[in-house]
């Protein structure tokens, strides 16, 4: 098998594709999930996604002769890793009965397949997460979004494409062309026959960007549901949502993350306790202790109460007691800061404040100095002028 490294490719013309599985099994590798099976085209971008069921060379063959008819572009070569699902005979037959060129990256040099590995991140993983996905259902629903993303990305999402790369010393100087879809560098390249193009160009005029985003979005909020447990079939039809999707575009960025697929759901707060509080029989005591000597360290009083109950508190307690006495001296700080004020009767004697709704109450504030009247400011300016007359005179 001829083996191929990152620096080989040089400029071939399209049709040189890169392959490689995307593993779908959430934070257990045990059992069986599904794959994603991405090939990129080296020359244009052009990327294919295709879900597999399970991990099998009979369905990655099977995956490559059905996309071999999509594709805009007549397929010359394949490279993989060396994954046992790529190399077998199975594969390499096929390969070799449709005059395909097959090579291999060497092994633990995943930059050898650098084209498809960004992919897998900026596709695949941006669309669908790190989710667990298994079974017939979730393949389904994952090739109904594929063949949707196929032409969102393809058609409308632009990509940067590496011009040059130089090094000097260590510094890496890094050139790249202007930012095209996959769709607009077929429509570039002299190489491509003009019936291609054409066949692009249709495809291109009928196809809406929103539309197909909508479609990406349901799809997406229903593999969140299905890896949760909450559905157990394929989805219905999307569509009908759009006006409500284009009304949620201006305010989407309030939302934060948008995509279903990688918003996680917000976890209830801990408040309740989960054991026995141990200091429940004796906090009574404690609080007395610290309103007599409140710089006592919650060291020193837990000390105290092991002399005086020996055997009931181990020394692993220590830091339990510690932020009970914690939560008590914030608590009384706040309590002495923002003492509660009583209600002053208003004016209809019925003892509700009489302070202004939208003022501040300034009832807890520490009393401060009052500012003197404009009469207490006359006798010190008259004495100013005085002292000021004296200098001028002597000044004379």
């Amino acid at each position: 098998m001829p083996v191929r490294t990152f620096g080989d490719w040089k400029e071939p013309p399209p049709g040189y594709l890169e392959i490689d599985l995307v593993a779908h099994c959430g934070e257990s590798a045990a059992g069986s999930f599904v794959h994603t099976f991405t090939l990129t085209d080296i020359a244009s971008g052009w990327t294919e996604c295709v879900p597999l069921a399970v991990r099998e060379a009979t369905l990655v063959v099977e995956a490559v002769s059905k996309l071999r008819a999509e594709l805009p572009f007549k397929l010359l070569g394949l490279d993989s890793d060396n994954g046992s699902e790529f190399l077998n005979e199975t594969m390499i037959a096929w390969c070799k009965d449709n005059g395909v060129e097959y090579t291999r990256s060497r092994p633990y040099h995943k930059n050898d397949q650098a084209w498809v590995e960004q992919k897998n991140g900026a596709i695949v993983r941006r669309l669908v997460g790190y989710h667990r996905f298994e079974g017939l259902v979730a393949t389904a629903t994952l090739s109904r979004l594929y063949s949707v993303a196929r032409l969102f990305q393809n058609f409308f999402q632009p990509s940067f494409q590496l011009a040059s790369k130089t090094r000097i010393g260590a510094r890496v100087i890094k050139k790249y062309h202007s930012a095209e879809t996959p769709c607009a560098r077929l429509l570039r390249m002299n190489i491509v026959p003009d019936e291609v193009k054409e066949r692009l160009r249709s495809a291109a005029a009928k196809l809406d960007p929103l539309r197909l985003l909508d479609e990406i979005r349901a799809l997406q909020e229903h593999l969140t549901k299905l890896s949760a447990g909450e559905v157990s079939r394929v989805c219905a039809s999307s569509g009908s949502g759009l006006a409500r999707f284009l009304d949620s575009l201006s305010t989407a960025w309030k939302s934060g993350e948008v995509r279903p697929t990688h918003c996680q759901p917000e976890k209830a707060r801990h408040w309740w306790r989960t054991r026995k509080d141990p200091f429940e029989a004796v906090w009574s005591k404690v609080v007395c202790w610290l309103e007599v000597e409140p710089d006592r360290t919650s060291k020193e009083l837990f000390h105290r109460l092991q002399h005086e109950q020996p055997g009931l508190f181990p020394d692993g307690q220590l830091r339990t007691l510690q932020r009970r006495v914690k939560e008590w001296r914030r608590a009384e700080a706040h309590r002495l800061i923002f003492p509660t004020r009583p209600a002053t009767p208003n004016a209809a004697g019925d003892g509700h404040s009489t302070v202004p709704l939208g003022e501040p109450d300034r009832g807890w504030c520490l009393p401060v100095s009052r500012a003197p009247t404009i009469a207490e400011d006359a006798p010190r300016e008259a004495d100013v002028q005085q002292v000021r007359a004296q200098l001028v005179a002597s000044a004379l």
